[in-house]
């Protein structure tokens, strides 16, 4: 009699042991997730400081200003690449370019030609490799002589605005230029120079004067 009476409050037991058994297995998982739902309402729900800070990083204010200032670069053979004076910058953090007054530029070539920008004022990326010179912009190739021993005359670009591209010895304006080479002089509305390529475009109107060359 008793036996009967113990048989079905064991079985009881054991699925109510069971049943623990498979809830402490599945416990931690459901934890985990209770714990993930609140931290994502927390995320959503609580307010930040950084919306505040995100929209004071991405303004156009100067965040440094260098004075009578002198900035080099150099190749991987410890040689000067190119040197950049002025004598006020302001450095804006949003595009990572200095703001420029009187600049000058001196540029070496994997030649060792030497490239002088001078302007008004000039808007420079990080590294020095990408000038824009606005107002009274002049920038001089001195004469040199290329691999196969021929004489490159010296270059001068004069316009309200040049684009000088160091890496790839390029100079390109969208405005009226004048450019001097040797003792030929030219104007056009707008310039495309490759001094690798030793290509010149001019478009618009364009005017030149060619002296002629010395004889025997």
């Amino acid at each position: 009699m008793s036996t009967a009476a113990r048989s079905p409050l064991a079985s009881a037991g054991t699925l109510l042991r069971g049943g623990w058994e498979q809830m402490a297995v599945y416990l931690p998982i459901m934890l985990m997730g209770l714990m993930a739902l609140g931290t994502y309402w927390l995320a959503r729900n609580t307010p930040t400081l950084g919306g505040a800070e995100a929209k004071r990083s991405v303004s156009h204010d100067p965040d440094y200003f260098m004075r009578r200032f002198s900035v080099k670069t150099f190749d991987t053979a410890g040689r000067v690449k190119s040197e950049l004076y002025g004598t006020e910058a302001r450095h804006f953090p949003d595009t990572d370019t200095l703001e420029i007054d009187q600049p000058r530029v001196r540029s070496f070539n994997a030649r060792g030609e030497l490239t002088v920008a001078t302007a008004r004022t000039a808007l420079s990326n990080a590294d020095g490799s990408e000038v824009q010179l606005i107002g009274d912009a002049v920038v001089t190739r001195e004469a040199a002589t290329d691999a196969q021993g021929h004489l490159r005359p010296r270059l001068e670009f004069r316009g309200e605005f040049l684009h000088v591209f160091a890496n790839t010895e390029r100079v390109k304006s969208h405005k009226p230029v004048e450019l001097v080479r040797g003792t030929d002089r030219f104007t056009a509305d707008s310039l495309d120079f490759d001094n690798i390529d030793q290509v010149m475009e001019l478009r618009g109107r364009v005017h030149g004067v060619l002296q002629p060359r010395g004889g025997r």
